[in-house]
């Protein structure tokens, strides 16, 4: 038995010096620093929530070294922020192919400038399919983690035994538990950033609230409206009520943001409404929701 730990405890030392040669540590805000993985030669990316100025930025590397990055993009709603650095870093870590299961065991690596490489074990302890983050993103996955994910650790590897990166982690996105940012997920959201330096999020301009209609179904009371929005322009009205939007119904505001994510700014999507109780379909295009500030 003390050989078959020693045996498991090299072995689990070993994964995490294999993928800490990937995780830098990110000074970007007061105090003490987080986590960032090399994705791409040059490109790190790290937690949203733990970038706290914009400028003066910079990495230590898995070497000790400290240089200057820059940021490409930011998306809170998913928890994601881009680094350039001049660095090549090492090579990115392999990826878990498709999502982890319920029990897989789940190293979160940091790195910090002072003690170097970090790691703590847990567990999966649960995973869904597509969710959508209070922050107003898209997660492909919910992975919800068993394991400490310490200030200095968010926007470091989550890995599995293999050494394979399922994601970074992020101690924003859940109140009760760290969470696991999909590598998928990541994948879709750095393209997007270092394309135009944010993610740009359909919206139709109105506000919505649930209704029960007499036949059981579920619907979205329009209860206001902007009026040069893309919901105006396609002819919706104050009382409509919508029962799906791109053929997927909607109950609920989460459903129709579901759907604003999937199809993206610029597609245009069928609404089915209810007005006066007459059924009514309405082609809308969905417009670009305003970036704040």
């Amino acid at each position: 038995m003390a050989n078959e730990l020693a045996a498991l405890s090299n072995a689990l030392a070993a994964v995490v010096e294999g993928a800490g040669q990937a995780v830098v540590a990110v000074h970007a805000r007061p105090r003490f620093s987080s986590s960032g993985v090399f994705w791409r030669p040059g490109i790190i990316v790290t937690a949203e929530h733990t970038i706290r100025r914009e400028e003066e930025i910079t990495v230590t590397l898995p070497g000790g070294s400290t240089v200057p990055a820059t940021l490409a993009g930011r998306d809170a709603g998913t928890d994601i922020a881009v680094l350039r650095v001049e660095a090549s870093g090492a090579a990115p870590l392999p990826k878990s192919s498709g999502a982890p299961a319920p029990g897989n065991l789940a190293l979160a690596i940091g790195r910090s400038q002072d003690s170097g490489t970090n790691a703590t074990l847990g567990i999966v302890s649960a995973v869904s399919g597509s969710w959508q983050t209070w922050r107003g993103g898209r997660l492909d996955h919910y992975i919800r983690l068993d394991l400490t994910v310490y200030p200095g650790s968010s926007g470091g590897a989550v890995i599995n035994v293999e050494g394979q990166v399922i994601g970074i982690a992020s101690s924003a996105l859940s109140r009760i538990a760290g969470v696991a940012i999909p590598s998928v997920t990541i994948d879709r959201i750095v393209e997007e950033l270092l394309a135009r330096g944010h993610v740009a999020r359909g919206y139709l301009g109105l506000g919505l609230q649930p209704v029960d209609l007499p036949d059981h179904r579920k619907g979205l009371i329009v209860v206001s409206l902007e009026p040069e929005g893309p919901a105006a322009k396609a002819g919706v009205l104050l009382g409509d009520i919508f029962l799906s939007l791109a053929d997927q119904a909607v109950a609920d505001t989460d459903d129709l943001r579901g759907v604003l994510e999937s199809h993206g700014v610029g597609a245009t999507v069928e609404a089915a409404v209810l007005r006066g109780g007459n059924p009514n379909k309405l082609p809308i295009l969905v417009g670009q929701r305003p970036r704040r500030g």
